[in-house]
């Protein structure tokens, strides 16, 4: 069973325009309430490839009690802890003839102490009854950071496999806790961690300096330009065809649902790769999130590569926890 963990959930109100114009009266044409934050997104696309899982999330206010009847409306199996500030919400302007999409977010909730520790403890016993964990989506608060480098360590003491796709100032207390894997994008890391990867050779020594810290497995993603892998200390290019981008909301938690899947039906590394990937790009092609069945990523999965760069590895286990 695959755990995804989301500690700042998004409430959703999807809003379909025919055409948007700002500092106008614009009327809507359809309207409809998604579950978002990266982590649930996870467990949606999971749902999609017939992967059992659980998201462990908080819910608080008017927003929260919404965001419930959602995901159950959603068929996402789910365990919440309370919280007393609003769970967030945002509206989502969507503008089809232009493929474009204005986000409007409320204001941030914060976390407290006590709802801190009462979300650690539940994941004690979540972190046990499972196989891999997803760590997935942003905070609401710097303090709130200290549940993912918990359950990391956690994860590693209970020898199960945890996945990282996180963002903010917090990045690298989280790299440091040393999550079996680490996904991110090339803005995230750039943004989050201060530094440019602009060049292939930034990209491998960023990727270099991850396995000694204990990370297994690390993707970065950068749209439909080549993505840049590492196992152990092998690094790869993988790339991918181009396709008509649509929404790219979503992609990054397709690919991570990827690999989860891979990991969880034990695919050998570019087997799983290209999965994900080939999720990545189908989500990225249409206006719904994580929603992608496996028959829709067969014709593309062929067209994707995965080339080492450097020395070659010899083929032994392919485990990511195989020491």
């Amino acid at each position: 069973m695959i755990l995804t963990v989301t500690i700042n959930p998004l409430l959703e109100n999807r809003v379909e325009f025919e055409t948007l114009t700002l500092g106008r009266v614009n009327r809507g044409v359809s309207k409809e309430q998604k579950a978002g934050g990266k982590g649930i997104n996870v467990s949606r696309q999971l749902n999609y490839l017939s992967i059992k899982n659980t998201a462990l999330l908080f819910l608080g206010g008017n927003n929260g009690k919404q965001l419930r009847k959602v995901l159950i409306d959603e068929n996402i199996n789910f365990t919440s802890i309370s919280a007393k500030g609003e769970t967030r919400g945002a509206t989502l302007a969507i503008e089809k003839s232009k493929n474009r999409i204005t986000s409007i977010f409320e204001p941030q909730s914060r976390l407290s102490e006590n709802e801190i520790n009462e979300f650690k403890t539940k994941l004690i016993k979540m972190i046990q009854n499972c196989k891999i964990v997803v760590f997935s989506g942003s905070i609401p608060n710097k303090e709130s950071a200290s549940i993912i480098t918990y359950g990391i360590e956690l994860a590693n003491e209970l020898d199960k496999i945890s996945i990282l796709d996180t963002y903010g100032d917090h990045l690298q207390s989280c790299i440091d806790a040393s999550p079996t894997i680490l996904h991110n994008n090339i803005h995230e890391i750039e943004s989050s961690l201060n530094i440019k990867l602009k060049t292939q050779q930034s990209k491998i020594d960023f990727l270099k300096r991850l396995y000694p810290k204990g990370v297994k497995l690390a993707f970065i993603t950068d749209g439909w330009k080549p993505t840049f892998a590492s196992k152990f200390d092998f690094i790869y290019k993988i790339e991918s065809k181009k396709i008509d981008e649509i929404d790219a909301t979503g992609s990054g938690d397709a690919f991570v649902a990827g690999i989860a899947y891979g990991l969880e039906k034990a695919l050998v590394f570019d087997e799983f790769v290209k999965i994900a990937s080939a999720l990545g790009s189908v989500n990225a092609s249409q206006w719904s999130v994580c929603t992608v069945m496996l028959k829709e990523v067969e014709n593309i999965i062929n067209s994707i590569t995965v080339k080492p760069i450097g020395k070659k590895l010899k083929l032994i286990n392919d485990s990511p926890t195989h020491k």
